[in-house]
Order: structure tokens, then sequence, then C-alpha cells
């Protein structure tokens, strides 16, 4: 298999994870474990293989940007790399709905917050903790008001 079709085998495995997240009912505790475990983990063995078999003899590294830069040609390394995305990214997008749903979040408000993890990771999280939080404010205020 060549680097372009496992990258794109990792993209449509990713995105199946996060239409069963956006789109299927959350009390069907086998589906959700789809986005949760299942997917993140299939990428989680990809990566941990790819990274496994190739990282000693890649050049590179972390410590600068040239470093991870000469890391990151490496077709393996990058095609692991970008799985470290589309897991990571997928982990905190099932956390956070688990949380918003907690907090009492509909699904509709929910949609945003999944789609923007999705496209931008940190700045999802940022706006998928805004959003809880608001919602626990808003339900201690009418609890509050019905006191």
């Amino acid at each position: 298999m060549d680097w372009n079709t496992l990258f794109s085998l990792m993209n449509s495995l990713a995105m199946a994870g996060w239409l069963v997240l956006l789109l299927a009912p959350r009390r069907m505790t086998v589906l959700g474990w789809v986005p949760r475990r299942v997917v993140p983990g299939a990428i989680a063995v990809v990566y941990t293989a790819l990274m496994g078999a190739h990282f000693a003899s890649t050049e590179g590294g972390f410590g600068s940007i040239a470093a991870v830069r000469a890391l990151f040609a490496s077709d393996p390394v990058l095609v692991a790399g970008w799985g470290h995305y589309l897991a990571f990214d997928l982990l905190v997008g099932g956390l956070l709905a688990d949380r918003m749903d907690r907090a009492g979040v509909t699904r509709l408000l929910q949609a945003p917050v999944l789609l923007m993890i999705f496209m931008f990771g940190p700045a999802g999280w940022l706006l998928g903790i805004a959003t809880e939080t608001a919602a626990h404010y808003r339900s201690q205020r009418v609890a509050g008001a019905g006191s």
C-alpha cells in the first residue's frame, strides 16, 4: 500500500468516527465506542507501527523547526503525524461531547463545536469549554431562580 492510500484510509476512518459522533444517538453505548475507542484506537495502531518502523531511520527530530521539517520530510512519519492529529482531535471531540451532554447542551449547539474541533482542534476545544461553562452557568441561574 502506498502512503497516499494509507493517508486516505485514515482520513475516511476518522470521518466515519466524526459522523457517528455528530449524528448517532449517544444513548447507544456500542455506537459511542466507535468515535471514542475504535477509530482512535485503529489510527493509534497505524501510528505506532509507522513510528516504530520508521522513526529511528528518519532524519530530524523535535528540537527545532528545521528538525521537525526534516522529520516530516519522510512520508511514513508524515502519515503517522497526520494520524496523531486525527486520533487526538476525535478523542477530544468525544470527551467534550460527553461533557456538553452532561451540561445539557443540545446536539444542535454541539455540532458547531465538534466541527470546530474537527477542523481547528485547539480552537474547537476552547469553544467547547466555553460552551460547557456557559451551560453550567445558565443551569445554575435557572436553578437559583426557581428557589
